[in-house]
């Protein structure tokens, strides 16, 4: 059974039950995962769509994955959304990643229940948002392959040694933001994020919908 097949059937039936994310064990066993090309939006800023066959289960397969190396902050941006993804599952794994991804700086205890914090009352949600084809409408289920759109504006590279990126939830108006910091040997760390904010409720949790 895939990882988003819960949500796949909760969206045929739209206006059921909630759901959670307690089928993101599920996953598939095949690790994978590239890098598109990346394009130019029409004001000159790359944007790369970054693909995953899989939501890693453990921290060996997330360390296997091509973009694990961090050599780019698109690579460790889209990793910040797999480790997240992780969360209501396995809380201490996905902390693991987040670690990872943070290199010599890891999560201290505020760090670990802010980010709980965010993930009570059920908001579940909020970081398969980021995956393309995940919308209230479908309670937050992905197209497949699970894919995430990274992209890059004018001020991405203002502060030497950091880049700020810039990632679209299906359910808020407008990107929100990862920053990176870059380490003497190239590789690039996950400094701070922006992106488990509340967004619109899936449509089968929302009375008003």
């Amino acid at each position: 059974m895939g990882i988003f097949d819960d949500f796949k059937r909760a969206a045929s039936s739209l206006g059921g039950n909630n759901h959670n994310a307690a089928g993101i064990g599920n996953v598939i066993n095949n690790a994978a995962g590239n890098i598109a090309s990346g394009v130019k939006n029409a004001a000159g800023n790359k944007s790369v769509d970054i693909t995953f066959a899989k939501i890693p289960s453990s921290l060996e397969e997330f360390k296997a994955l091509p973009q694990a190396a961090c050599t780019d902050p698109f690579s460790a941006a889209a990793l910040t959304v797999i480790a997240f993804n992780v969360f209501t599952k396995d809380k201490e794994l996905s902390y693991q990643m987040l670690d990872y991804l943070r290199g010599p700086r890891p999560l201290s205890g505020m760090d670990k229940q802010f980010i709980n914090d965010r993930f009570m009352d059920g908001k579940d949600y909020v970081p398969r948002s980021y995956f393309k084809g995940a919308v209230p409408q479908n309670d937050y289920t992905p197209a497949q392959p699970l894919t995430i759109t990274v992209s890059e504006n004018p001020y991405t590279y203002q502060d030497q040694g950091y880049a700020k990126v810039f990632l679209q939830s299906g359910g808020a108006d407008s990107p929100r933001a990862i920053q990176l910091r870059q380490l003497k040997d190239g590789k690039w760390c996950l400094w701070e994020q922006f992106i488990l904010s509340d967004i619109r409720q899936p449509e089968s949790a929302n009375p008003w919908a």
